[in-house]
């Protein structure tokens, strides 16, 4: 299986972006799906998840900007990041998380870099 990610871009502080994460076949037994970034010299950091459930949580800094949503149908994550500010520049990458069998799969990552 493999996550194609995209939607990743330079923006102006305040901008919008929305990322997408499809999986390159159907995926039985999701757990979870999330979003995770890295900015350099940084460690990764959860920032929103969605359960099998429709549940949803979100890193306290993106808070009230970003929305995570998912469509079952067609295996496909979303983020979307409103108001954005130069400190949310990061790598984005995406995982979805299996329970039967016990598996992750992540995405290949899409710069997102908030800049003037």
């Amino acid at each position: 299986v493999q996550l194609v990610e995209s939607g990743g871009g330079l923006v102006q502080p305040g901008g919008s972006l929305r990322l997408s994460c499809a999986a390159s076949r159907t995926i039985f037994s999701i757990d979870a799906m999330s979003w995770y970034r890295q900015a350099p010299g940084k460690q990764r950091e959860l920032v929103a998840v969605i359960t099998s459930g429709g549940s949803t949580n979100y890193l306290d800094s993106v808070k009230g900007r970003f929305t995570i949503s998912r469509d079952n149908a067609k295996n496909t994550v979303y983020l979307q990041m409103n108001s954005l500010k130069p400190e949310d520049t990061a790598v984005y990458y995406c995982n979805i998380e299996c329970y039967d069998p016990p598996q992750d799969y992540w995405g290949q990552g899409t710069q997102v870099t908030v800049s003037s």
